[in-house]
């Protein structure tokens, strides 16, 4: 399908759109970019213009009917911030020669980086050069009409490899979109039968200082439970962000980004899909962990604790996150973003992208140099942290990571951080 036949629609809302229709065209994208959960971000009025999370998504049509064929999640921005790709840096130059880097417009899951498909469609529709300039076109045009401004730059953050592809395919005329890398880090189940299957492929040390970790809470009348569909009663999710807003606020300052209207209207509408960890010393409450997780994995994305206890955030938020996804059989477990930590508990380094266009020529060149340089480190970091997984040299062969190509330095190619959990 090409540009010429196709209409493109700028909605400010899911609800403009068929939630049976968005459903179809997000199965198996991953609990984020279901409809429920972007509607709960609208409907909580987490995600809205006074937040500067202005919905802006893309609805791409036929011409010669009605019917939605893809969706591309969008946001007009105008500050960085719940985003994890960190361009704080580009927004402070442009302020230094007097231009405005805001408003941007993302391609994201709010507060959300975790990879996905940034294109949701049958798997029929491609995202050539040309659609993308057409949906830029009307991006800059919906800014221009609608706010009166003018847009500096498109951003499209932690697309999967299918979206990162097509993004990014070479045009002779059109500007191309700039590549730049992030690590995260994965736990992946590599068929365990339970946890201690999971120790048996660590080397000795590093099992028996888990074993250690854990035995210790236990000795100290830690128990957890799980929760998940019609488990989570009000009482649970009260007890969690009480947690999630006490922690926040310890950190940051504030309570949080989301609100309690957006965690009720979660588990009213997508219970089936969340999971919380509660953490009591000798039956009473002192911790909780929200996850997220469906057919292609599970997603730790929000904790909270109202007692400091030694161990307690890895075993709440990590281990029982890991028993967890082997007794469901999932095939991977991504805890959040940044943490080095994470590495000596079994979780492997993964590349992670995010593609840029700045309107502004000479900036848009600035940034692609400064990402050249800046690629070498991220690979080298990438490096490091592959050499210092523990698990043990039998089982090292069978890693994902040993078989991760580095990035081509070259940052106009595709090639495949704020800590919550």
């Amino acid at each position: 399908m090409t540009a010429q036949n196709v209409r493109i629609r700028i909605i400010d809302s899911v609800e403009q759109l068929s939630k049976t229709r968005w459903q179809q065209l997000s199965r198996g994208a991953g609990p984020f970019l279901s409809y429920e959960f972007l509607h709960a971000l609208e409907n909580s009025e987490s995600c809205t213009n006074e937040s500067d999370w202005q919905p802006c998504h893309i609805a791409i049509l036929q011409n010669q009917d009605d019917n939605v064929s893809a969706i591309i999640p969008g946001y007009l921005k105008t500050h960085s911030y719940g985003e994890y790709i960190f361009d704080h840096a580009w927004a402070n130059a442009y302020v230094q020669h007097g231009l405005d880097y805001y408003p941007k417009w993302i391609s994201a899951i709010p507060f959300t980086p975790v990879t996905g498909p940034r294109l949701l469609s049958d798997g029929q529709f491609l995202l050539t050069p040309e659609l993308v300039n057409d949906v830029e076109l009307a991006l800059v045009d919906h800014a221009k009409k609608e706010f009166d401004e003018v847009l500096s730059s498109f951003h499209w953050l932690f697309p999967n490899d299918a979206t990162s592809t097509q993004l990014t395919q070479s045009h002779e005329t059109l500007p191309h979109y700039l590549t730049r890398y992030t690590v995260q880090f994965q736990w992946h189940n590599y068929g365990y039968r339970d946890f201690d299957d999971f120790l048996n492929a660590l080397t000795s040390r590093k099992r028996k200082d888990i074993k250690k970790s854990r035995r210790k809470l236990s000795e100290r009348g830690v128990r957890f439970t799980y929760h998940t569909g019609d488990e989570i009663s009000p009482e649970t999710l009260r007890f969690f962000t009480k947690c999630y807003k006490a922690t926040y606020l310890k950190r940051s300052g504030h309570v949080g980004y989301l609100n309690d209207a957006f965690f009720e209207q979660l588990v009213e509408s997508i219970s089936d899909k969340m999971l919380i960890v509660t953490a009591s010393e000798n039956d009473v409450a002192v911790a909780s962990a929200l996850f997220f997780y469906d057919e292609t994995g599970l997603y730790g994305r929000y904790w909270g604790a109202l007692k400091e206890i030694d161990g307690l955030h890895f075993a709440c938020c990590y281990f029982e996150g890991i028993e967890f996804a082997i007794a469901k059989k999932l095939p991977l477990f991504n805890p959040g973003t940044q943490g080095e930590h994470k590495i000596l508990r079994g979780f492997e380094p993964i590349y992670c992208r995010s593609h840029h266009k700045l309107q502004h020529a000479s900036f848009h060149s600035a940034v692609a140099d400064f990402l050249q340089r800046e690629t070498p480190h991220i690979a080298n970091y990438f490096n490091q942290a592959r050499n210092a997984l523990p698990f043990n040299k039998e089982f090292v062969p069978t890693l994902k990571t040993t078989s991760v190509n580095l990035p081509n330095d070259d940052t106009y190619n595709q090639n495949e951080k704020n800590d919550e959990i």
